[in-house]
């Protein structure tokens, strides 16, 4: 057995492990992931999430008549929008938050301040910042348990593993993994932002059966330069959307000099894909990973 299937499979053995494992944190002291302790009287019920991912797994939950408070980027699901909003991801607002009376503020963590400032006034604040796909499963364990929402949480987090098995099963057994280049934002086109080892878009790459050429990289966003994109001459490529629309689009990437003699856009193998769906660490990150998988072997899937 190759080492790529060993991993993969060791993959799968680990997500099913942390889809049928439970969180020992419950209302009274929840640890989040940043090993802090946070004290809760009750289940919250006034809630505020601070980052889109964290608003789309309350939502996932049932939670969504508790959110009282949400960022200007938290989009989904619909009704997210309508949500009285705290500020921005970076410059949230601490007089909405407080006027809000909030039991129970959720971040991820990058917002120092945010943590500081809330923390002085005594209000409940826990970070959820999964790092992997197996930590996206545990922090939906671990919101279920501190809302009350245990069976949601366990249902929820069960259907993401079987369709996570679903694709590695199908995948896992091929030789044949397709080398593939993920656009993040290719404003500069000569110097491309890309995903690495340590990102959700690395994992689902290899996940559903590709090489990210950016997995040798030591980051998990880096910049490519040309050369080094033309060297690996990647057979896919991934182009970052949202909403719709990509950053660059990929009738003007093949315009340009050196795109025009990758292998990818001479096979016309240009792709876009949903970057909310690959980079947001919560319960759609299965549907990008089920994308991905249909753009990399697209004879698996053909029913």
């Amino acid at each position: 057995m190759s080492k790529v299937m060993c991993l993969l499979l060791l993959a799968i053995m680990l997500v099913s492990a942390a889809a049928c494992s439970s969180t020992e944190s419950t209302p009274g002291t929840v640890t989040d992931d940043m090993g802090r302790q946070v004290r809760l009287k009750s289940e919250p019920q006034r809630i505020i999430s601070h980052v889109p991912s964290i608003t789309e797994t309350l939502f996932a939950l049932g939670l969504g008549d508790k959110i009282v408070g949400d960022s200007d980027y938290c989009d989904y699901p619909e009704a997210a929008k309508t949500v009285p909003k705290i500020g921005g991801y970076f410059t949230p607002n601490i007089e909405a938050i407080v006027a809000l009376n909030p039991d129970l503020v959720l971040t991820d963590g990058y917002v120092p301040e945010l943590i500081t400032k809330l923390d002085s006034l005594g209000i409940p604040l826990a970070v959820i910042d999964p790092k992997d796909i197996n930590g996206i499963l545990r922090d939906i364990e671990l919101l279920g348990n501190v809302t009350g929402s245990q069976k949601e949480a366990t249902e929820l987090t069960g259907d993401m593993k079987k369709r996570i098995d679903a694709v590695s099963w199908k995948v896992v057994p091929l030789s044949y993994r397709p080398s593939v280049f993920y656009v993040f934002d290719a404003t500069d086109t000569t110097k491309p932002w890309t995903a690495g080892p340590g990102s959700f878009v690395d994992a689902l790459i290899s996940l559903g059966g590709g090489e990210n050429i950016a997995a040798i990289s030591s980051d998990a966003w880096i910049q490519f330069n040309m050369e080094e994109l033309v060297d690996a001459d990647p057979e896919i490529l991934l182009v970052d959307s949202h909403m719709g629309t990509a950053v660059i689009s990929p009738e003007e990437l093949k315009k340009l000099p050196g795109w025009q003699n990758l292998t990818a856009v001479k096979e016309k193998r240009i792709y876009t894909i949903d970057g909310d769906l690959v980079n947001r660490s919560g319960p759609r990150i299965v549907q990008g990973l089920e994308d991905i998988a249909k753009i990399l072997h697209p004879e698996l899937f053909q029913d």
